[in-house]
């Protein structure tokens, strides 16, 4: 085989008509290996299940499905087929990106065979290099890829490894200068497990990406809770505060740089929003599973291509176009401001009447909330108290048992009252 992978393996061949052929191949008695992994995670998702902290925050059962759902598509090569057809239908105004044909004559639910696109790998930073291409431009090409897969396309090539992307040189232009990057196509292979992201999140994530881009933490925040990202009674200002210390201190920094200050940062963070990072109030998104693990893939391998690729400059282009985009086409939706609009300026007669009944009843109240350092101290002196209040109870008990232990002699009572003691040092130092 020239390559070899848990599910498959691809051979060379040759058509009768003479084109060159990849030939992807499944393994005996895949199916049953699949069902027999597939159900010892079903049984460890049980057990996870009895754990409330990721019981709360992720809905397991449907985490497996979605899990297994995926990993039985792989399995159908015809679907894997249609698969990568999609894709190139997606991306066919784009010359930088180029998919295999699939010859169907030769294609079955466990057999594909496809045209034969092997050329540099994606990882082969040496061969990309000797062949006179521009490493960083890979790295945007690819990371530009994936985020139009995933905000415009919503049809995303879930397991972008190194043998599944391959770089293709072109012939340089006639007129390109002599140092000029050589031209190439970013040749995606593999199409079994994709991602689609549902209807219901295609909004959200667009809001997500244009508030990442302009620095708006408010509107981040409200993408995450029209999603439904977030956990009941999350505190949306606490979460905007932390996304704009992301902004302030991150904004800027390059991939490569995110591991030099990580551990610097990740202190700060600890110790100023130790709250937030306790209480975790984020739900996992079970409908972009394999979205987040391909981002994830993503990251370190175009970090590893271009060590200084700015992953904020990237985006605020992107950003910018779907935003313009949004204004151009969501007329209804001006409309619907403006109907809102003329609404309320008709009921404000009615509201300020309101306003004035309860100002004489002595009906009005007044909702305020501490101010960002204000609530910070606060949450500091109640967290000092807090471990205050276990010290003392800590001391007590040890000194109990001392005092039990000099006049009687050791004794179970006076070994508990240490044990108690121990178990009450432990509790205030692990409090939050």
């Amino acid at each position: 085989p020239e390559a070899a992978a848990s599910l498959a393996q691809v051979h060379k061949a040759r058509l009768g008509s003479g084109e060159e052929v990849a030939v992807k191949v499944q393994r005996p008695r895949i199916e049953m290996l699949v069902e027999t992994d597939l159900a010892a995670i079903n049984t460890a998702i049980k057990w996870l299940k009895l754990y409330r902290p990721i019981a709360r925050r992720v809905d397991l059962d449907r985490l497996f499905a979605e899990f297994a759902t995926t990993t039985r598509a792989e399995l159908d090569f015809v679907a894997e087929g249609k698969n990568a057809e999609r894709f190139a239908a997606d991306f066919a105004d784009d010359p930088g990106v180029y998919i295999a044909d699939v010859y169907w004559d030769y294609t079955t639910r466990r057999v594909i065979t496809l045209e034969n696109v092997a050329s540099i790998k994606v990882t082969d930073y040496e061969a990309i290099e000797a062949a006179g291409i521009s490493r960083a431009q890979v790295a945007d090409r690819l990371y530009h890829t994936y985020l139009r897969q995933v905000f415009v396309t919503n049809f995303v090539h879930a397991d972008p490894h190194p043998g599944n992307l391959f770089v293709r040189p072109l012939a340089p232009a006639p007129d390109a200068e002599a140092d000029a990057s050589r031209p190439f196509q970013l040749i995606f292979v593999d199409f079994g497990m994709v991602a689609v992201i549902p209807e219901r999140l295609r909004a959200n994530l667009r809001d997500y990406i244009i508030g990442l881009g302009t620095r708006d933490s408010h509107r981040i925040v409200q993408a995450y809770i029209d999603a439904g990202f977030l956990l009941p009674g999350a505190d949306r200002k606490r979460l905007e505060e932390v996304h704009d210390a992301l902004f302030q201190r991150l904004w800027g920094v390059k991939l490569a740089q995110m591991r030099d200050i990580a551990w610097k940062e990740a202190q700060f963070f600890v110790r100023e929003y130790r709250d937030i990072i306790y209480e975790m109030p984020f739900q996992f998104p079970t409908d972009v599973l394999f979205v987040g693990r391909a981002m994830g893939i993503l990251a370190g391998m175009a970090t590893s291509l271009d060590p200084d690729l700015d992953p904020w400059k990237a985006i605020i282009p992107f950003a910018e176009q779907l935003a313009a985009e949004e204004l151009t086409r969501d007329w209804r939706g001006w409309l619907d401001e403006i109907g809102k609009l003329v609404r309320l300026s008709l009921q404000l007669p009615t509201r300020v009447d309101q306003f004035i009944t309860q100002a004489q009843r002595g009906e009005l109240t007044l909702q305020v909330s501490l101010a960002t350092d204000a609530a910070r101290s606060l949450r500091r002196l109640e967290r000092s108290v807090d471990r205050l209040a276990w010290g003392v109870v800590f001391a007590s008990l040890l000194i109990a048992g001392i005092l039990l232990r000099l006049n009687e002699g050791p004794g179970w009572l006076s070994t508990g009252l240490f044990v108690a003691a121990g178990l009450a040092l432990l509790w205030g130092v692990s409090r939050r």
